[in-house]
């Protein structure tokens, strides 16, 4: 059984975490330069075992693709054309954000860390991860 890799995906940075091969826990990756990313993804893939990639879906409150969605779609089409033997799921990341800052916050990171926005980016992929095999464990 392959990993699962999900992607807090965005124009500048893009936040990576990944499941452990038995796919029952869900650990921050790193955060990489969106514009390495495929090239990134290509070499990862190439050593470690990835079934599966969770893509987050930036919702509003009521429900409504963010205009963030613009640029997202987009790179879901690349990604499903330079990995097609990948399944992509969409997964909803509202408050990812938010539940990052006070995952931070309540693991006694200083405010100073807490303002690198790269690991604000890692920590919110690992937070759709967790969601996410939430969902598909219920």
């Amino acid at each position: 059984m392959g990993r699962i890799l999900a992607i807090d995906y965005g124009r500048k940075r893009t936040g990576l975490a990944v499941t452990d091969a038995l796919r029952i826990t869900a650990n921050p990756l790193l955060t990489i330069d969106t514009k390495s990313l495929l090239d990134w993804l290509k070499a990862y893939f190439a050593k470690e075992p990835v079934d599966e990639i969770v893509v987050g879906h930036p919702t509003q409150m009521n429900g409504q693709e963010s205009e963030a969605m613009n640029y997202i779609r987009p790179f879901v089409g690349v990604l499903k054309k330079t990995f097609p033997d990948k399944p992509i799921t969409m997964y909803d990341e509202r408050f990812t954000s938010v539940l990052a800052h006070r995952a931070m916050i309540d693991g006694g990171m200083k405010k100073k860390d807490r303002q690198d926005k790269a690991v604000v980016d890692k920590i919110a992929a690992c937070i759709i991860l967790e969601g996410y095999l939430e969902k598909i464990k219920n």
